[in-house]
């Protein structure tokens, strides 16, 4: 890989340390530097982008921080595996995990973490158009992308019409694909879809395998069917390191 020079903007509003970033960034997404590839020292990148070995520490920092770049000791600084992409619509659009994987050349897998009966709240039951007190099949999974802990994934169906759910075999398979097999029902669209950004708690940092009080994404979506009938909850907690969405 040659040398080449990159004029940054010093009177721009961008911090110099952060036009770094977002020209490695570019780099890493148009392939310059591929999957497992040793970045320039920080030598080298002072030199490509006349700033200071300060400027160049700061930013390396932060890509490393965001999951983009890993510091190997004694060896150098290299380019993580590419975040997994998602398209998020909340209006007629819905993408399940697996899909995602797939477009992204990836392998989806689901560990079943457990699967039980609860009692819907109040939001739920208002969305369901159940009474309070209704019950709901709770599915709780580990999801991963080639074997890599992802998400941790919370399905609250319907109990009525699910019962399916309580012994159905959900390892490694989407369970969008599952359902519409056994009720002919579909996820079409969402009535409300929320993300947030939250803490990591020592639970779900354990199942995710990052460290207490990590970022994660946190997503809530009220799923409509393919008929527009109200159809099923889905909670998850997202390793924001290794997630983009694209709204």
């Amino acid at each position: 890989m040659g040398v080449w020079r990159m004029k940054l903007s010093e009177g721009a509003l961008t911090p110099l340390y952060q036009q770094v970033m977002g020209d490695i960034k570019d780099d890493i997404d148009r392939g310059r530097y591929a999957q497992g590839d040793k970045i320039p020292s920080e030598a080298e990148l002072s030199d490509i982008y006349s700033v200071s070995r300060i400027t160049v520490r700061r930013a390396v920092t932060e890509l490393v921080g965001e999951g983009y770049l890993t510091k190997k000791q004694g060896k150098g600084t290299f380019v993580n595996r590419h975040k997994l992409a998602r398209k998020l619509q909340q209006t007629n659009e819905v993408q399940s995990f697996t899909d995602t994987c797939s477009e992204n050349g990836r392998t989806a897998g689901a560990k079943m973490l457990g699967v039980a009966v609860t009692k819907a709240r109040a939001g739920e039951c208002e969305f369901l158009g159940f009474v309070e007190g209704a019950e709901l099949v709770h599915v709780k999974r580990l999801r991963t992308a080639d074997g890599v802990p992802i998400m941790l994934e919370n399905c609250f169906y319907p109990l009525n019409g699910f019962e399916f759910l309580l012994e159905a075999d959900l390892t490694d398979r989407s369970i969008f694909k599952v359902v519409e097999e056994k009720s002919g029902r579909r996820p079409e669209s969402d009535d409300l879809c929320t993300l947030e950004i939250v803490r990591a708690s020592p639970e779900v940092a354990d199942i995710l395998k990052v460290t207490i009080g990590d970022p994660l994404f946190l997503e809530t979506i009220y799923f409509i069917d393919q008929d527009h009938r109200p159809f099923f909850i889905g909670k998850q907690y997202i390793v924001g390191s290794l997630y983009v969405f694209n709204i």
